[in-house]
Order: structure tokens, then C-alpha cells, then sequence
């Protein structure tokens, strides 16, 4: 499939504005032109970007019905009640009870948390859980990264005498069940100025209101739990720009200097103790184990982890999860390649059609959404992927760049027992015999809204630049762009006519990858770079034809000198190619 370049010339006004910005990111006009492609004009705007400040955080009471919250929970602890910290078994969920848990039991002890089971409970809050609370005397649940749409359930707790405050980040819809506070920067009307926190955040700003309300003045104590934060940030792909920016900034170099025993034990399972820890890592490496406690066998293993003490019962944990993730990884290939088997022998599930829908009764629960991402990044479209629990189809959804998938799950809400989630992926649950009027429905929406170029990979490139750009300097200023993810991606750089330096070699099991040494004609420096699964470009190359590529730029881990850079190839071309 063959990906679209897009690169879009700054319009005169932000010439203008990166002019502006020269003086501040040292005469470097490639670095100007990455700023105003985030958004970022002016010069406060860029010393902002560069050193991102705690006191950059937003009041939390400007989030609607935080006052509200803070005062039930001063009440609560006041009279001495049973509080329950309930939240969702995923990555964001689990941090999420273990930031409220930890920073609360500073001060209150008749607390304890609590995580449903994916197979037996399901998603969101469960009747089991309220039951739970009911028989423990427990008069006020905290819940977290779920409970947006559980009317039913918050209602039956309240016929209890149990109080909800919701701490949620998932789209609500018009109807919202009856808690005494719902805390969600997505709310209709909402005039808290930044909509993107993961369920996680929303939990730290409503601690970062109790600590206001009640004078806690050691701020170190909150903001120690920002490593939690940051594993949420990244592990939801949330976009990380305005409040999430600062938080992930803070968290990382939490997670770098002094994380907590849970974290640190996955950080020494994961072979990264004494290494840069980025965003990327807490994606592929931190959040996948977290993740595996919850899919493989009961997130409260998550939590019990990140809550942990003791450093060498943290270590015994962390291996507890650490094989989940192993287990993990051999269901998620098997199923993965039992859906594609799938797909190739019932071409009429793909051909032709917009989106994808499969279902399989005997599939694992917890691997589903993997799959799901997995068939969007193959095929390149909106994906559903079912199996059967509980009485029900249940399953998860994933969606390609641009394409607001939520939407389409919503246009069959009739068809639906449940739903939630975002604009790329949503979880759903419906009853077996309405799958193929769903999968009819589902594509019908799809084919009708998606644009054809949402139906094909691109590639955004940030600037332009040749070799002679690639200093020292330069890369240094880059690291400043940290921590990248959604909204801040890695910058992309074209560079055209590139040449083989005459040193390029195939590599790999199968000599599917290149290594390249390439020169271009602004400098007589040649600089190294890997192009993964490439090999056909080869000959080309090889024959000292000029090529174009799209790259990011990474140091080289074992660097003898601080400017050694590799280029990470991330497509080429044939040069005079469109």
C-alpha cells in the first residue's frame, strides 16, 4: 500500500511568526518551522514548550462540579466513612486508583480499592461491586477512567445509601447518571480549558483540588504521583499537548529519577534501569506488561503492584506480571493470525468494503482490541473485532488517523447493549444474533463518512531539510520537542537526491531491512540510517541512483560522541517521484 507524503509550505503569516521564533531556538529555521507546526507562535509560547512548569497546571476547580467532589470527599473523611476506589482494569484505570489510593491514605486510612474482573464483571461498575459495597458498609466509591454512562447501576447504589464521584474522561452522553459529582473535562458546557486528560489526569486534578481545599502544602507528595500520570498519558494515547504536556514532562523525568517500586520493578523487568525511559518505552515496553495483569488474569494485580511498598515483593510482583505479558503476546499472535485466516477465506468480509467486522465466540476477552489495532494497521481500516462472554458478543474497536470511530459505533446504539470510549477506539457489547445487522450498519456509516484519504497511509513530514542541517545543535534542540506522542509526533524531515555512500548493506534474518550510509550534496558528511522491511529499493540504491526519504532522527545508543545520529527510515522513493 502505498503511503502519501504530505508536507504543507508555511503560509506567509507563519513565516512571519518563525522569524519570530529564530532568537529563541538559536537561528535554527527547521526548529521554528517545527514549533509552528504545534501550534506554538510566540516567543513565551516556545520558552513555555521548551521548559514546561508545574505552575502551567490549570485550576481544577475551574472543572465543573469539582467543589462538589472536594466537599463530599471532606465529608466523607470527616465522618469517618468507608470510602472504595473503583476503577476500570486497563493501564489508565489501574494507575488511575493506584494516584487516588496512595495520595488519599496519606491522610485517611479506612480506605481500599477496588478493580472488576474483565470475565465476569465487565466493563464499567458492576452490580457485584456495589453489592460489595453495600455489605462493607461502604458509603462513598470514587470511581475512575469509567462510569460516564452507568445510570442504572449509580442509581441502584444511591437506593443503597452509596454515593458516586465519577472521574471520567469517556464521552458522555445527553442522559448522566445520578453521582453527586461527575468530574470529565469532556462534559457538555464544560468551561475547563483543556478536554484531552486521560482518566488518570482527571483523577490527579481532583487530588490536586482536595490538597487546595484542605491547605496540604507539601506539593511534592501529589506531584511524586506523576509518573503514574505520565504511564496513563502514554498508554491511552491521549495527545500530549497543553496540561497533558506538563504532566507527561514531569512524570517521565519521575519515572527516570525516582519512580515507585512498582513501576521500578517493571522498569528493571522491561531491561530499562539506568537508560532514557520515553514515551515510546512506557508504550511498547511499561504499559503492555500493566496492561497484561488485567487481560491475562485481574487488574487489582496491577494496582496491588503499584501501591507496593516493598521493594523485593514489587520484584516478585512485577514477574507475576511480566509472564502475563509473555502470555499475552503468544494469544495475541495466535488470534491474530487466526482473524487474517479468517479474513483471506471469506474474502467477502473485506472486499469492497470500508471497514472490517469479525467475530470469533472462542477468542480471548482480554486480546481482542490488540487484534483489533493489529487488522486496522494490515488493512488500513476501521476495525471491529467480537467474541463471546457472558451471555453476550462483546468486543473492541479501532480506528486509522482522522477517522472518528465512536461515531460510527453510536449510529447503531439501538443494535447495542453498551458501548464507551473515544474518537479511535470504542468497547461494545451486543447480543449475538444482531451482529450481522451491526456489521451491515457499521459499514453503511463507514463508507458513508470516511474520505479516500483516510483509507490509505500518510505520511505528515514536518520540514524540508538536508544534510548540512543535521548538527549537533540541532539535534540537541530536538530533544527539547520531548515527550513526543498524539498532537506532538517525532518530527518527519524529507530530504531529497540522497545517495549511497557506496557502504549500504541488506540485513536481517531474511535480508529484509537495509543499512544505509548516505551523503547528499550539501555536505560531505555521511550519516547512518536503517530503512526496516525496504529490501526492494535495494538494486537502486545500491547503483548509486538518487533516492528520496522521510526519516526521523534518532542518537545512536552507543554514541562515542554526542552529535552520532542514525536516520530511522520511515519511507522513500525513487527520486522525481510524486
Amino acid at each position: 500500500m502505498t503511503t502519501k507524503w504530505n508536507y504543507q509550505p508555511l503560509t506567509n503569516q507563519q513565516k512571519k511568526q518563525s522569524e519570530d521564533l529564530l532568537p529563541h531556538c538559536n537561528d535554527l529555521p527547521a526548529i521554528a518551522e517545527l514549533l509552528i507546526r504545534r501550534g506554538v507562535t510566540t516567543p513565551k509560547e516556545a520558552e513555555s514548550f521548551f521548559s514546561p512548569s508545574i505552575s502551567d497546571l490549570i485550576d481544577p476547580f475551574l472543572m465543573p462540579d469539582m467543589d462538589k467532589a472536594v466537599n463530599r470527599l471532606n465529608k466523607a473523611m470527616g465522618a469517618k466513612e468507608r470510602i472504595m476506589v473503583y476503577g476500570d482494569y486497563d493501564v489508565d484505570g489501574t494507575t488511575a486508583v493506584a494516584l487516588v489510593y496512595k495520595y488519599l491514605q496519606n491522610y485517611y486510612s479506612n480506605i481500599e480499592y477496588y478493580i472488576p474482573t474483565r470475565y465476569e464483571e465487565g466493563y464499567g461498575i458492576s452490580r457485584k461491586s456495589i453489592d460489595y459495597a453495600v455489605e462493607n458498609d461502604i458509603k462513598l466509591v470514587i470511581v475512575l477512567d469509567c462510569g460516564i454512562k452507568a445510570i442504572e447501576e449509580i442509581a441502584y447504589a444511591s437506593e443503597k445509601g452509596i454515593d458516586f464521584i465519577i472521574c471520567d474522561h469517556h464521552v458522555p452522553d445527553e442522559e448522566l447518571p445520578p453521582a453527586v459529582a461527575i468530574l470529565n473535562p469532556k462534559m457538555p458546557g464544560s468551561t475547563y480549558p483543556f478536554h484531552h486528560l486521560s482518566g488518570c489526569g482527571v483523577g490527579f486534578k481532583f487530588m490536586q483540588a482536595f490538597a487546595l481545599s484542605n491547605g496540604l502544602s507539601n506539593h511534592n507528595e501529589l506531584e511524586s504521583l506523576l509518573d503514574l500520570v505520565a504511564v496513563s498519558i502514554a498508554a491511552d494515547i491521549v495527545p500530549i499537548i497543553g496540561e497533558n504536556r506538563v504532566m507527561a514532562y514531569h512524570g517521565l523525568k519521575r519515572l527516570n529519577s525516582n519512580p515507585n517500586l512498582g513501576l521500578r520493578s517493571i522498569i528493571r523487568l522491561c531491561k530499562l534501569t539506568n537508560k532514557d525511559i520515553t514515551i515510546s518505552d512506557v508504550i511498547f515496553k511499561i504499559g503492555p506488561r500493566i496492561n497484561a495483569s488485567g487481560r491475562m488474569q485481574s487488574g487489582i494485580e496491577a494496582v496491588d503492584l503499584l501501591v507496593c511498598r516493598d521493594l523485593h515483593e514489587a520484584y516478585e510482583k512485577g514477574k507475576d506480571i511480566d509472564q502475563y505479558n509473555k502470555d499475552r503476546k503468544e494469544l495475541d499472535k495466535k488470534i491474530t493470525d487466526e482473524a487474517n485466516t479468517l479474513l483471506e477465506k471469506n474474502v467477502n468480509i473485506i472486499y469492497g468494503k470500508r471497514s472490517i467486522v469479525v467475530y470469533n465466540k472462542d477468542w480471548h476477552k482480554g486480546i481482542i482490541g490488540i487484534v483489533a489495532s493489529r487488522l486496522t494497521e494490515l488493512y488500513y481500516k476501521p476495525s471491529v473485532v467480537l467474541t463471546y462472554s457472558n451471555g453476550v458478543a462483546t468486543g473492541s474497536s479501532r480506528s486509522v488517523q482522522g477517522f472518528d470511530i465512536y461515531s460510527a459505533v453510536n449510529s447503531t446504539r439501538d443494535l447495542l447493549e453498551n458501548f464507551g470510549g473515544h474518537t479511535y477506539a470504542v468497547g461494545l457489547s451486543l447480543k449475538e444474533e444482531n451482529i450481522p445487522e451491526f456489521s451491515r450498519r457499521f459499514e453503511e456509516y463507514v463508507a458513508k463518512h470516511i474520505q479516500p484519504n483516510q483509507l490509505s497511509p500518510q505520511l505528515d513530514i514536518d520540514a524540508t531539510i538536508e544534510f548540512a542541517d543535521i548538527t549537533p545543535e540541532f539535534v540537541a534542540f530536538l530533544k527539547k520537542f520531548n515527550p513526543f506522542g498524539p498532537s506532538n509526533q517525532k518530527p518527519v524531515f524529507c530530504t531529497r537526491n540522497v545517495f549511497d555512500f557506496g557502504t549500504s548493506k541488506l540485513v536481517g534474518k531474511n535480508l529484509e531491512h537495509i543499512k544505509l550510509e548516505l551523503e547528499d550534496d550539501s555536505t560531505s558528511r555521511v550519516i547512518n540510517a536503517i530503512a526496516f522491511n525496504m529490501a526492494p529499493y535495494f538494486e537502486h540504491i545500491h547503483a548509486h541512483k538518487p533516492i528520496d526519504i522521510c526519516y526521523t532522527i534518532e542518537q545512536t545508543k552507543h554514541a562515542m560522541h554526542p552529535d552520532s545520529v542514525q536516520l530511522m527510515i520511515k519511507d522513500m522513493r525513487l527520486s522525481g517521484q510524486n
